[in-house]
């Protein structure tokens, strides 16, 4: 890795241009960033690439435009100095060398022109500060000033100059070095991570919606224990998801304790990325019992009790994500969901497996009961063997049970037989309280197994539960 020339890096002809555009217009131009730290660390290619210019970013990119045949549009953003392009399905931004100084209370710097060398030294992390000449002269040649093909061999996350300087400057630099460290599995340099520590309280600067987006990679990489481990330990969690945080420890009363909720939940998550990249999913795993550190109670009968967490988490679910500015959709409403009934198959998986519970299991999870049965297979974390394979192999039975009453009675996204027009012009009523109370006698009569999902049988159960109500059947 130790060489100073990558031409192989650079043989996509858009570089070529690249080049030819900045001669001709008399700049000096850098591919710089995660392209240059993707290349490096083989992890395949890399769709957003950025390019300094020592000069006018916006001039080389409308020139460099100009020299693509099929002329893309060029985006302009004339308070950042930048401008974008598309090609090739890939995303090329540039900007020129450009030096910066920032406020206590903002992470929007004041920029003014510099040197390449002023660019790196504000760049995040040394990983991220190498860049490749395009110069057709030097074409390929690296710039590493802060050696960071050394912390690439190291796996070491380390920024240009103080850390202190680098994370107050612009705090979402800390959630960048945890989900780095997090989905490249290297280790966060000591005076880093203590840094990140000093100034933890500055992420309160940042918005929001930027958080969540660091926050969406770290629950989107393999293991993301490792991330959402950093963020407690820095005091960084706490800002941004308390109720995380409040599930943390062991309390104990009379001898009896509780399992950490917070532990347990990291383990959730690890267990439950091994088998989707579903994010919402994962989301669901990272909040399924938040509902327990607001229902936590004691008791000398029972001992440590969490009741009704389910529900308390589903409602918390709604606010955590309206404070974080994430989507109020069917996203949210899929998570609420999954955290509502996440305990309904691990009760299941405890007794014996009724038909009618799993009728009662399908009917209310719908499209979604696949996802609640690989949450609950993630949420078994207990290291007693015996008690793991029995939990999995009863897991095994109610997925065999879901497959058959599926086939037998198609209760997924259940639609009653008999519907309530049906009931109206039967009896000829008009709306009232009788039409719901027989389809709800419908619907719990096919969901225990007393009657087929079909129309015969409801017909006939619809008639004689209106006679028993004195309805007349219109003739």
């Amino acid at each position: 890795m130790s060489k100073t020339n990558y031409k192989e890096a650079l043989q996509n002809d858009l570089f070529k241009i690249i080049s030819k555009s900045a001669k001709e217009i008399g700049l000096d131009s850098y591919v710089i960033g995660g392209f240059v730290r993707d290349y490096l660390l083989n992890r395949g290619e890399h769709k957003d690439i950025d390019i300094v210019a020592i000069g006018s970013g916006i001039a080389l990119a409308k020139q460099v435009a100009k020299n693509l045949p099929h002329r893309p549009k060029v985006q302009v953003f004339k308070t950042y100095g930048t401008a974008m392009l598309v090609h090739q399905d890939m995303d090329i931004e540039f900007v020129g060398a450009r030096k910066e100084s920032y406020s206590e209370s903002s992470r929007n710097p004041v920029v003014e022109n510099g040197t390449l060398q002023d660019d790196q030294n504000r760049r995040d992390f040394t990983i991220n500060a190498m860049a490749l000449h395009l110069d057709e002269n030097s074409f390929g040649n690296l710039l590493d000033p802060f050696n960071g093909i050394k912390d690439l061999e190291t796996k070491i996350i380390r920024t240009p100059l103080d850390p202190d300087i680098t994370y107050s400057d612009d705090p979402l630099r800390m959630m960048r070095a945890i989900r780095f460290a997090t989905q490249l599995h290297f280790t966060i340099e000591d005076d880093s991570l203590e840094a990140i520590s000093r100034n933890s309280e500055r992420i309160n600067i940042i918005t929001n919606e930027r958080i969540v987006v660091e926050l969406n990679k770290i629950l989107e990489s393999d293991k993301p224990s490792i991330g959402f481990l950093h963020l407690e330990k820095t005091g960084l969690l706490k800002h941004i998801l308390p109720e995380l945080t409040a599930l943390k420890g062991i309390d104990e009363v009379e001898g009896q304790t509780h399992k950490d909720n917070f532990y347990h939940t990291l383990e959730v998550v690890d267990n439950i990325s091994k088998n989707t990249d579903n994010l919402w999913l994962r989301w669901a795993a990272l909040l399924h019992d938040i509902g327990k550190a607001p229902t936590k109670k004691f008791s000398k009968k029972v001992g440590w009790t969490f009741h009704a967490h389910e529900f308390e988490g589903a409602k918390m679910v709604y606010h955590l994500f309206k404070r974080l500015k994430m989507p109020l959709n069917d996203k949210m409403k899929f998570v609420q969901k999954m955290v509502f009934m996440s305990s309904r198959p691990i009760v299941l998986a405890q007794e014996l497996v009724t038909d009618s519970a799993v009728r009662r299991l399908v009917f209310d999870a719908g499209d979604f009961v696949e996802d609640l049965m690989v949450l609950c297979e993630a949420d078994i974390t207990t290291k007693n063997s015996k008690k793991f394979n029995k939990y999995h192999n009863n897991f095994k039975i109610v997925r065999q049970k879901i497959d058959e009453v599926e086939a037998r009675d198609h209760v997924r996204n259940f639609q009653p037989p008999i519907s309530g027009e049906e009931i109206m012009t039967t009896f000829s009523l008009k709306p009232s309280r009788e039409i719901g109370q027989i389809k709800e006698l419908i619907k719990e009569a096919i969901l225990e197994g007393d009657i087929p999902n079909e129309y015969d049988a409801a017909y006939e159960l619809m008639l004689r539960e209106g006679k028993r109500l004195g309805l007349k059947v219109n003739v």
